[in-house]
């Protein structure tokens, strides 16, 4: 094994953090491709559970150089909370690289996020309202400011008075929000920068340098396919390239250099913000009933389905094979990592979504237009479960119920890919390899 990219195979949420610190060790470079703060990777380590949201997860182990490559977008402030919280609980950050290249989020981008959602009122996306949008905004209309231009104050203070001259405007005559000042800026973010400073390289330069020394790099996706700007479920989607072809672009290595795609996929489906969910089960306070919403609300507080970055109480469904089927072909996926499996063992019957069904039609592929997709219904497969068998000290996968066994067979053959690693709990040592290190 020598370079995997590690992708979210849904709409997020399917347990990325835990897979990458698992397999991190393997790897000597551990490198976040996109995205910014609008992530959240839980990682369990001992008795400690810790919320990453821009250090990549491999900052848990010492042999992995973490790198925060060029397609991030970065928020210093957090970054550097970031930093102290992990070195407070002893995982030191001296090893962390952050491209030169990596775009900033400024406070005006937060504002501007804010008053963009209240705008749209009910058909708002469901951002974080972290400015991730419109950091990537600038980035796409080359007036953004990079992390470099933290260490030259009259070069940053330059690019911030002819930002503010276009946000100030924007923000006080379209929202009627409060303006910015260039000192105010200043004095939000340059504090930062000598933190930063020594961490800051080359980052395309340096992987490559790696690569040709035979050194092995695990690339690590936040968000998931399904929110991919392109290929995801468009305007209910993130600002980047989620997939696995982001993390050649967000890192500046070529994709020859990729080995194994390994995609995340929860044992079953929930998404936080808008947009369509074919297999939704609607909870009471969103006009649920009947046993669809019993399942739902058992899913929510069995998973501890809230969202790491937000808070929020994510959406929950069943399986959808339908997506599983379109994430193995946008990202290649060669292998599945099967998270959460255990949550499932609250429920006597287990569906599966096979195809979908609109206007008198089956899709067994992803709809291409998006009006299908709001009002697709889902088409099932139901299978029994295995209700009140405890799966979570399982330490192989025959140790598992058949109906378990049946269940993760099922999937694998819907979606064409191998589930080569199934997580049938929070810890480390709640995983099932089946073949992830051939």
């Amino acid at each position: 094994m020598s370079n995997v990219v590690l992708v979210g195979a849904q709409w997020g949420d399917e347990g990325k953090g835990k897979i990458t610190d698992l397999i991190a060790r393997e790897f000597d470079f551990v490198v976040r491709y996109q995205g910014g703060n609008n992530a959240g990777h839980t990682v369990v380590s001992g008795d400690k559970k810790l919320a990453l949201h821009l250090i990549p997860s491999g900052i848990m182990y010492e042999n992995a150089i973490p790198v925060i490559g060029n397609g991030v977008v970065v928020n210093p402030q957090v970054l550097v909370e970031e930093m102290r919280m992990l070195e407070g609980e002893g995982f030191p950050c001296d090893r962390l690289k952050i491209s030169c290249d990596a775009h900033v989020i400024m406070p005006y981008h937060i504002e501007l996020d804010r008053a963009s959602e209240f705008k749209l009122g009910k058909n708002e996306i469901g951002t974080t309202n972290r400015g991730i949008g419109p950091c990537y905004q600038d980035k796409a209309a080359r007036s953004g400011i990079r992390i470099q231009d933290l260490l030259d104050e009259k070069v940053f203070r330059m690019k911030v008075a002819a930002a503010l001259e276009v946000k100030n405007a924007i923000l006080e005559k379209v929202y009627g929000k409060r303006t910015f000042t260039v000192d105010e800026i200043c004095a939000a973010c340059l504090p930062y920068a000598e933190v930063i400073r020594p961490h800051m390289a080359e980052t395309a330069m340096m992987l490559n340098e790696a690569l040709r020394d035979g050194k092995r790099i695990l690339f690590e996706g936040a968000q998931g396919t399904l929110l991919d700007i392109d290929h995801g479920t468009y305007p209910f989607v993130t600002s980047s390239s989620c997939c696995a072809g982001g993390a050649a672009t967000g890192s500046g290595v070529g994709p020859a250099a990729i080995d194994r795609v390994l995609g995340i996929e929860k044992a079953y489906v929930t998404r936080v913000g808008a947009g369509p969910f074919p297999t939704e089960l609607l909870y009471p306070e969103n006009g649920g009933e009947g046993q669809d919403a019993v399942d739902g609300d058992l899913m929510c507080s069995v998973g501890h389905e809230y969202g790491v970055t937000t808070g929020r109480k994510r959406r929950c469904g069943w399986f959808d094979a339908v997506i599983a089927r379109y994430a193995a072909e946008v990202n290649g996926l060669t292998d599945i990592a099967l998270t959460k499996l255990d949550v499932l063992s609250a429920f006597d019957e287990i569906k599966i979504c096979v195809a979908y069904e609109c206007n008198g039609e089956r899709y067994e592929y992803f709809p291409m237009q998006q009006s299908v997709l709001y009002h697709a219904k889902p088409i099932y497969k139901t299978m029994p479960g295995w209700k009140g068998q405890d799966i979570t000290k399982a330490t192989a996968f025959e140790e598992l119920p058949q109906a378990a066994q049946d269940y993760i067979a099922e999937i694998e053959r819907l979606s064409g890919v191998k589930a080569t690693i199934v997580s049938v709990g929070p810890d480390r040592h709640q995983t099932l390899m089946r073949g992830w290190d051939r």
